[in-house]
Order: C-alpha cells, then sequence, then structure tokens
C-alpha cells in the first residue's frame, strides 16, 4: 500500500499547491495534471515489489517512501508561490543570501499545510491496507489508464508546468532539454516588414570621446513601475525620482529587453555583448571568449572599478567578473556597511565606497564605474521607511526602488560635486523586472517571459551632451550594452560581440529565454512578442500595440509568423548552446 499512498500523498500535495490558482475544472484537464504523479507512485510500486521480492528489508522501501513524501510536502510553500515545483536550478539558487527571502513563507499556513501532508503520509499506509485486494486491483488499473490518458491530455491542456511530479521536475532539470548545433551568427534580423521603430541616433557616435563611464544596473526593476515609463505616481509619489531627473537630459529607451530574468547571466551579457545558453550555469562563462567593455576600456587608459552591494560568490558570480577587465572589485565583504541583510549591505555605504575610490583617482584620470545595487531585491527589505504606505509586497518593492533611487542621487550628487558632470555619461537600466501575478504564477522574475520579467529600463544620459530627453523606440537589447557604449566613445566594436550598437538605424529583433523551470524561448518583433515552450511546442503570440498587458494569445490567426519565430529562437537556443558548449570544451 506504499505506492497507493505515495500517490494520495502527491495528490493532495498539488491540491494545496493548485488551490487558489486558476486552474480549468474538466475531466481533461485533471488527467493532465495527475498523469505524472500517477507515473511515479506506479514506478514507486514496482520498485517496492521488487525490493520485497529480492528479500529486501522494508526499511529501504520506508525510507524511499519518506523521503519522496517529505520531498513532496517541502514542495508546497514553493509551490504556491512561484506555481512550480523546484528544480536543480532552483535548489542551486536557495543558499545563504536567499535566506531572508525564504524565511518570508515560513507562515503559518503552508507549515500547516506541510504537516497535515507528512500526517497524511503517516496514516495512509495502515488506512489503505485495510482496502479489499479486489478494490486494489481495480485501483491500479484505473492509475494505469490515468497515466496514458493524462499523457495524451497533457497535449492539449497548457498546464504551466504543473504537470509534473516534483521528481520529474527535479530530473528533467538535469537531463539536456536542448541539443548544441552550430549555426549563423545573427539572429535577430525580422522576415516580415512590420510597422517597427528605426530611429537613426548615429549623430551621437563619438561624441563621449574621454568621457567617464557610469554603469548603473537597477536590481530587479521592471519598466512599467516607473513614471519614467508612464507609471501612474501612487500617492503622488515618483517611485524613482532621481532616475526621472537623470532621465530628462537621456536617451530613454521605452523598448529594451533584458537577454536572461536573472542577474548574473544578465551581467554577462551586458559585459562581453553575448548571449548567455539555455540550461548553463554561470561557471561555464569563465572560458567563453569575450572582450568585455571594461577590458576594452582599461587598454584604453581608463580605470576600471566594479563595486556590488551584494556578494560575488552567489550563483558563480565570480566566473563572469573575474579576469574582464576590472582593477577593482569590492562586495558587500569589502564593503561593510551599516545594515546587513543575508544578501547584502545597505546601498549608501556603498555609494560612500565608490566616491571614496573615486576620490583616490590621480586627478584628470578617466574611470569606467559599474554600480550593482541590490536595493529592489526580495524580501524588499530596507532600513528606512519608504513613501509607500500599502501593505502588500508591490508597496514593499516600490519602497524598496524608492530607497535605493536615494543612493543612485547621491552618486549623481556626488560626481557632480567633484566637478565630474559634464564629462560623463551615465548607463542606467534594469538588470530584469519583477512580477506580482499580473499573469497566473508568474511571481519574481525568473520564470516566465511576460514584460514584467524582461521589460526593463534603459537610459543613456549625459548633461555635457544631451540638453533634453529624448525617446527611441525601437526594440534594443540588453546585449547592445557593450557596442553600444564604445560607438558613443568612438571606439572600434569587437569582432565577437553577438550585440549591435543601439545608436545605428537598423531594426533588430530581441530575444530573451528562461529555464529556471519550464524551458521558454522568446523574441519581441516590433509590436510582436513571442513565447515559445520547450518541452511543449506550446506557442504564444501577443500584439503589444493591441495588448500590452498581454491578455490575449493571438498565434491561432498567425500562423505563419508563429512558425518562423519558433524556428528562430529554435535555431538561435542550439546555436548558442554550441557556441558556449565549444567555449568550455578550449
Amino acid at each position: 500500500m506504499r505506492g497507493a499512498s505515495l500517490l494520495v500523498v502527491f495528490l493532495v500535495a498539488k491540491l494545496a499547491i493548485v488551490w487558489g490558482h486558476t486552474a480549468p475544472l474538466t475531466c481533461l484537464a485533471l488527467l493532465a495534471y495527475m498523469w505524472q504523479d500517477a507515473m511515479i507512485a506506479l514506478a514507486f510500486a514496482a520498485l517496492d515489489i521488487s525490493l520485497e521480492k529480492m528479500g529486501a528489508t522494508t526499511r529501504i522501501a520506508w525510507a524511499i517512501y519518506w523521503a519522496v513524501a517529505i520531498y513532496a510536502a517541502i514542495n508546497i510553500p514553493v509551490g504556491r508561490v512561484v506555481f512550480t515545483p523546484l528544480t536543480w536550478p532552483m535548489l542551486r539558487a536557495a543558499r545563504g543570501p536567499l535566506a531572508d527571502s525564504m524565511l518570508e513563507y515560513v507562515t503559518a499556513s503552508n507549515v500547516l499545510l506541510v504537516v497535515a501532508v507528512l500526517a497524511a503520509a503517516a496514516g495512509l499506509p495502515r488506512l489503505l491496507g485495510q482496502v479489499p485486494r479486489q478494490l486494489v486491483r481495480m485501483g491500479l488499473v484505473c492509475t494505469i489508464a490515468m497515466v496514458f490518458l493524462g499523457a495524451m491530455a497533457g497535449s492539449r491542456v497548457d498546464t504551466r508546468g504543473m504537470d509534473r511530479n516534483v521528481i520529474t521536475a527535479l530530473i528533467g532539470g538535469r537531463l539536456p532539454r536542448v541539443t548544441a548545433r552550430a549555426g549563423a551568427d545573427d539572429w535577430r534580423e525580422s522576415h516580415f516588414q512590420t510597422d517597427r521603430a528605426t530611429e537613426d541616433l548615429a549623430r551621437f557616435a563619438g561624441s563621449a570621446k574621454g568621457f567617464n563611464v557610469v554603469i548603473v544596473s537597477l536590481e530587479s526593476t521592471a519598466a512599467q513601475y516607473l513614471p519614467l515609463y508612464g507609471a501612474l505616481n501612487d500617492g503622488g509619489h515618483d517611485v524613482m525620482p532621481n532616475l526621472s531627473t537623470l532621465g530628462q537630459r537621456a536617451l530613454v529607451f521605452e523598448n529594451a529587453y533584458a537577454v536572461y530574468p536573472e542577474s548574473i547571466k544578465g551581467l554577462f551579457s551586458v559585459l562581453c555583448s553575448t548571449f548567455p545558453a539555455f540550461d548553463s550555469r554561470p561557471e561555464e562563462y569563465e572560458n567563453v571568449e569575450c572582450s568585455s567593455v571594461a577590458e576594452v576600456l582599461a587598454d584604453a587608459g581608463y580605470r576600471t572599478a566594479m563595486f556590488h552591494s551584494g556578494r560575488f560568490g552567489y550563483l558563480g558570480m565570480e566566473a563572469i567578473i573575474h579576469r574582464r577587465g576590472y582593477q577593482t572589485l569590492e562586495d558587500a565583504g569589502d564593503i561593510g556597511g551599516n545594515h546587513n541583510s543575508s544578501f547584502g549591505v545597505d546601498e549608501p555605504a556603498t555609494v560612500a565606497r565608490i566616491l571614496a575610490w573615486i576620490d583616490g583617482l590621480p586627478r584628470g584620470q578617466r574611470f569606467f564605474l559599474t554600480y550593482l545595487p541590490i536595493a529592489g531585491h526580495h524580501p524588499y527589505a530596507t532600513p528606512e521607511h519608504g513613501p509607500f504606505a500599502g501593505t502588500a509586497e508591490i508597496d514593499q518593492y516600490r519602497n524598496a526602488l524608492h530607497y535605493g533611487d536615494a543612493s543612485l542621487g547621491a552618486l549623481i550628487e556626488g560626481l557632480r560635486a567633484r566637478g565630474l558632470e559634464q564629462n560623463t555619461f551615465w548607463v542606467v537600466y534594469g538588470d530584469h523586472g519583477e512580477a506580482f501575478h499580473q499573469h497566473e504564477g508568474n511571481y519574481g522574475h525568473t520564470f516566465l517571459l511576460y514584460d514584467e520579467n524582461v521589460h526593463v529600463p534603459f537610459l543613456i544620459a549625459a548633461a555635457g551632451l544631451m540638453r533634453r530627453q529624448e525617446r527611441v523606440r525601437k526594440v534594443v537589447s540588453l546585449v547592445d550594452v557593450a557596442p553600444t557604449i564604445l560607438d558613443l566613445m568612438g571606439i572600434p566594436s569587437r569582432a565577437n560581440y553577438q550585440g549591435r550598437t543601439m545608436l545605428d538605424g537598423a531594426p533588430r529583433m530581441a530575444l530573451f529565454f528562461a529555464d529556471y523551470s519550464l524551458g521558454l524561448l522568446g523574441l519581441r518583433d516590433g509590436p510582436w512578442k513571442f513565447v515559445y515552450e520547450v518541452g511543449s511546442g506550446r506557442a504564444k503570440l501577443f500584439d503589444l500595440e493591441r495588448d500590452p498587458r498581454e491578455l490575449s494569445d493571438v498565434s491561432a490567426r498567425e500562423a505563419a509568423r508563429v512558425s518562423w519565430y519558433g524556428q528562430v529562437v529554435r535555431d538561435w537556443c542550439v546555436a548558442q548552446k554550441s557556441y558556449v558548449a565549444r567555449s568550455v570544451a578550449r
């Protein structure tokens, strides 16, 4: 009865996760959601019987039973928040720096659900042991039928990945979902003649020659929350007033997209103008060929530095930043700070350290500075109260952005006070977005590819060059940052860059992917937004001009566009996988 008990445990745990989420309640949908749970329970039952026939002690079967039951119970708080079972990338990310975030979900309701499932796991074997054998055989036949029918139903029902059993999700994360294959280098040329903005900004090329450069990568900052991008002020407060002020004399790109909705590999795309690869670890990028923008400017005589309010040790970040041309690298451990969290230190301490570094440079020394704040990262805690009085997480998030923006203002004012305003230009962008259930099951940033995950603010500001705000509608990608910086400075771009300068007038698509849970590939082409699910082959297409909230999938009436976009993202994905694999093998 251990196999049957485990099946019930799976089903109760999944019910606890799905409850409260919008899910179809048809027979077909139920089969689609349950068949993998039935398959794993059958596999365990077969193992249990085999162990018994081999004369093995029942302790082995009980140990496996409890290990799986406990793991299913642990998945409940995770699934209730992000609507996915745990995967290997998620387990890898659950390290010390996320301790404060994880503690947020040790709630009474989650603890009660976990305990209830474990209590069911304890009582079910004895209870089901009293079921007549005839009913047991009927249950076995029904379970086998559930597996076969559910597998077919899964192709017709969009379960958003919740058909996966906790074990299949874990195993699936260790299996290759994309096979490496060589291909062409440029995947961003559209096949369609669409109404795409193609502003030519070539007049700015070389205009910042000899300028200092400051890059600010705003943590978890989606464009849609900022008044600079049309968001309504909440209670009369600007979420990021200093950024809005900086944007008054800047190129403000309205359609900029992160390559990947996570900070570490996203930073690689910015510094090296190279797409990361699907299902890859940051440590693999240590050997990927890269002439980072920091390295290019160091060779040109610039002093280069990166300051991070977080910790370089998180998720293999050292492989991304070491040996990339930074002469100074300091994180939370070097900076110290007045307020510490599991993720890092307070922003004022980091800004003070940056200004001290600038003060230590020889007079007239040009510099390239990268500032990576952490304000905006979950759990959105700040040392000071912000102007947004609500108690919802979105209000805490806005306060965190506002707190980080104050330090951005202090850094801007610090450079102005040192007489550096007129010969410094700023590149400020969101490393990725942040979701608050705008779409079912979309929370945080790493799992899906809606605009709240990947549409980010991007601006280039230079008081010495720009007298007004100029809004740029064309689609750009953060992989374009390095060549754009070099173009502004009149320095030739590197041949191995996969990005292109944003100053030219040529249209291009933005490409992006997510692989923490479901494997998702996507692109933005003019007004069109396309998302493809690797495992199921499902595709969604949105017309963002008519449907900016991505609520209406129009893929059914745009078959030719969907087919071509699907081929593009698949070919791009496997080619980039091959590119990174070849670099790692060298």
